[in-house]
């Protein structure tokens, strides 16, 4: 139970890092050699978990030498193009002008069912209405609406507000983000003096959220966010 145990962790180990060494994607967004790597990488990993007569070192060095191979191929995509089609694919284009392609939606093996629920996640629920629709490497759906169907924003209006960066979050169950900090140009002494205006410490502040105009949000431990 002990050997099962000590091997369960070293593969655990293993595993965490070969994923971090091949960066960091959602399931969704893999690639399709970097999807090929993963499941391989899963298998080999659950041989070593199920049979204790394999040496451990048998199933972390596959391991291993499938995530370098997969850095390796990762930097040749990136010098080459002709690489980069080879082992990745190219986009492609499903519909142009409102009308689909359907001898591209044959070859890609994508049904009507397929390209319905990939526009209404997009919001659209008509083909019509679509100029651009694109197939990525990685089978999402990238879709461009006609101008007529694209909702007004506020500078079509002459009403834009300038630019800011997103609300960072300095405190997260009464740990700071250092990080965070450094992002709004803002220091140590500047949040201690924040949280003793509050009248609040560090260590009991739930969440804290600010950005370059001041707090967004302050929520004690215990208190209704």
């Amino acid at each position: 139970m002990t050997i099962i145990l000590i091997r369960t962790w070293i593969l655990y180990a293993v595993v965490i890092f070969s994923v971090r060494l091949m960066g960091k994607r959602q399931l969704g967004e893999l690639q399709p050699s970097e999807l090929v790597i993963t499941i391989l990488v899963s298998n080999i990993a659950t041989l070593s978990l199920e049979d204790t007569e394999i040496p451990l070192l048998h199933g972390i060095l596959p391991i291993l030498l499938l995530v370098c191979f997969e850095v390796l191929v990762s930097w040749l995509t990136l010098k080459s193009v002709r690489m980069r089609r080879l082992v990745s694919g190219s986009p492609q284009v499903i519909i142009r002008g409102g009308v689909i392609d359907q001898q591209k939606l044959h070859e890609l093996r994508f049904s009507l069912d397929d390209l319905m629920t990939s526009l209404r996640t997009a919001g659209i629920f008509s083909a019509s209405e679509v100029q651009y629709a694109v197939v990525e490497t990685n089978g999402t759906v990238s879709v461009m609406q006609k101008p007529a169907y694209q909702p007004a924003e506020k500078g079509d209006v002459g009403a834009a507000s300038p630019a800011a960066d997103p609300p960072q979050m300095l405190v997260a169950d009464g740990q700071l983000r250092e990080e965070a900090l450094q992002a709004l140009g803002r220091d140590k002494a500047w949040l201690e003096s924040l949280l003793h205006g509050a009248g609040i410490r560090l260590q009991e502040v739930f969440l804290l959220t600010a950005d370059r105009d001041g707090v967004r949000t302050l929520t004690r431990k215990g208190a209704a966010a």
